[in-house]
């Protein structure tokens, strides 16, 4: 940063491609931007606040006047990664924008310093971060237009900032003296001649030589392909060690166990978390880890937790191995389900507690009524990846009672009614007693 500059709350820094953010009680944010097509939206975002500071007002900027800049950017810093045409280009800046930049939870425009990514709700690795952060962090990503027409505003109003408390660095100089030089040091390195290649005079090879020498260059191909094998299986274990292997502290014990791990299948279904920001919501979820229980509990061959036990751990931050380890199991499964109107997300995962791994993870977004299908789904999927095999026969019996009725208000008001009787109030039992009338009332035949 410039000599003896007071940082600001948000800063651009074009040295190392990070951004910083740091808002008292709204937002606290370094994000590095560490590759070269993640190093150019960087440069997006630098050249957008540029321009609003430019015109000295928080406004959207045009992108179709700056598309020679755009592409110096992506040829030089970018790896041209893309075709730098006016159409090709604006077109992927604008989708990145509106898909991919918001995105703070799976970051795959940036790295988050300081935060670790773990595996959340059944959807492969992301980043915690509550929802106000989300928010605060997508909503700063505003756009007009179109693909070809696109207007872009990095709105730092929408998290409380004005244009004086963000600063764009590069060197040792700030904001718009910063910006020029970092594009004048782009240009010089596009500048930058090729070295020279010698062309010394052309000497005929002899036949046979030339039979020699042409042999071996066929198969360079073969050479190349091995290498790059080679470096891309050096890449993937260097991931898998840095990233994805389980940590050991993680990984349940046979020995530790509180019972004899059953020489059949074992799953723990833990407590579905409702994550409809709704209390009230909290049988729906409870009734989704209910069914996959009752429907798992059906498959002979399988060694299923009571539901009883599994509650035991409801709203508590236990892990995979406690678990694993203290009711005595190799596989657990975890998920979260969201109910908003007539529409239902719900996330799974099963955990490998033995070895770490997630076996399998799946996310659904569906309508409400297609609950019954994704409920099935998901057992059958789970018995999958235990590698349960099952006759045809074993599978009909998997179908609850409920789903053949093809009534999903009756359904509803039934696991409604289930929740208010757990509560063993004067209360609960009458509101119990009251949704259970309802139930029947619409369901004669489920007396």
């Amino acid at each position: 940063m410039a000599k003896n500059a007071k940082p600001l709350p948000i800063t651009i820094d074009l040295n190392q491609f990070k951004l910083h953010i740091e808002l008292k009680n709204r937002i606290e944010l370094t994000l590095h931007f560490n590759s070269p097509s993640r190093k150019f939206y960087l440069s997006v975002i630098a050249l957008v606040v540029n321009e609003m500071k430019r015109r000295g007002k928080l406004t959207s900027i045009p992108l179709e006047g700056h598309h020679d800049l755009l592409a110096l950017l992506n040829e030089t810093i970018g790896g041209s990664a893309g075709s730098s045409e006016e159409e090709n280009l604006l077109s992927r800046i604008y989708k990145k924008w509106l898909q991919a930049l918001p995105n703070l939870e799976e970051a795959p425009l940036f790295m988050v310093l300081g935060r670790k990514k773990g595996y959340e709700e059944g959807i492969g690795k992301t980043y915690p971060f509550t929802e106000a952060e989300k928010d605060s962090w997508a909503n700063l990503f505003e756009y007009k237009g179109s693909h070809e027409n696109v207007r872009l505003k990095f709105a730092i109003d929408k998290i409380g900032a004005t244009l004086n408390d963000i600063a764009i660095i590069y060197e040792d100089s700030l904001n718009g003296e910063a910006w020029e030089k970092f594009i004048s040091s782009l240009k010089e390195k596009k500048a930058e001649p090729d070295k020279p290649v010698s062309e010394g005079p052309e000497v005929a090879t002899p036949p046979l030589e030339r039979r020699r020498t042409l042999l071996p260059r066929r198969y360079r191909w073969v050479t190349l392909m091995a290498a790059i094998v080679v470096v891309l299986g050096a890449i993937t274990l260097a991931i898998w060690k840095t990233y994805l292997k389980p940590d050991p502290g993680d990984v349940a014990s046979k020995d530790k166990m509180a019972f004899p791990l059953p020489d059949e299948p074992s799953i723990a279904v833990m407590p579905f978390v409702n994550m409809s920001g709704d209390p009230k919501q909290e049988f729906f979820s409870d009734g989704m880890t209910e069914e996959v229980i009752t429907a798992l509990s059906k498959v002979p061959r399988l060694f299923v937790i009571s539901r009883q036990s599994t509650f035991f751990y409801k709203g508590k931050p236990v892990k995979t191995k406690q678990v694993s380890e203290e009711l005595g199991v190799r596989y657990v499964l975890e998920g979260s389900v969201q109910r908003t109107a007539d529409r239902i997300r719900i996330n799974a995962q099963l955990i490998d507690a033995l070895s770490g791994d997630h076996v399998w993870a799946e996310r659904y977004e569906r309508d409400l009524k297609d609950l019954f299908a994704v409920q099935d789904e998901v057992t059958l999927k789970i018995l999958k990846a235990m590698q349960v095999k099952m006759t045809e026969g074993e599978v009909a019996p998997l179908i609850q009672e409920w789903k053949c009725s093809e009534n999903l208000e009756c359904y509803l008001k039934y696991l409604e009614a289930a929740k208010y009787w757990e509560q063993m109030t004067i209360e609960g039992n009458s509101m119990a007693r009251r949704k259970a009338e309802e139930t029947l009332a619409l369901c004669p035949g489920h007396s």
